[in-house]
């Protein structure tokens, strides 16, 4: 069996499987599909802290599908902006993991992992999943990847 690293940057999917399926990212049909015969070395999904018991729900339901949460505090700005994603946490977590690991998976859109792909292939010489919603995951990042595995209706609640 391989040996896996899950790393799921949850507002990025959140936003996308909304914008492009008006539904939610069914994390349960997820883990049932990108863990059959691996073995999970770690499982992380990263999130947004929120004092929203809405909220607090999802982040215990994704602690009992199997997922570590890292949760990052949401930064208002004074000039109205926010920030609150976690794209340095997964990169560093991503390049520890994979020395340990046989492969990456990555649920991520995000253009700006292309580099980190690229380098777990070339320095540890393992092997990239990423899991994206089809037009609006960087092209980028799907080309780098080992393989690109679409969220389509399959990955939603509510099918």
């Amino acid at each position: 069996m391989k040996k896996v690293a899950i790393l799921v940057d949850v507002q990025n999917v959140y936003y996308t499987t909304r914008e492009k399926y008006h539904s939610s990212f069914d994390y349960n049909q997820f883990w049932y599909v990108a863990t059959q015969d691996r073995q999970v070395i770690q499982a992380n999904a990263y999130a947004i802290s929120s004092k929203d018991p809405k909220q607090r729900q999802f982040h215990h339901i994704l602690r009992g599908v199997g997922f570590d949460v890292k949760l990052k505090p949401f930064i208002q700005r004074r000039d109205g902006s926010c920030k609150g994603d976690w794209d340095v946490g997964i990169a560093l977590d991503a390049f520890e993991l994979a020395a340990d690991v046989d492969l990456i998976v990555l649920v991520s859109g995000d253009g700006d992992f292309e580099i980190l792909v690229e380098r777990i292939q070339e320095k540890f010489s393992k092997e990239v999943e990423v899991y994206g919603v089809p037009g609006l995951t960087a092209q980028h990042l799907i080309d780098v990847a080992d393989r690109f595995i679409p969220i389509t209706e399959d990955f939603l609640l509510n099918k």
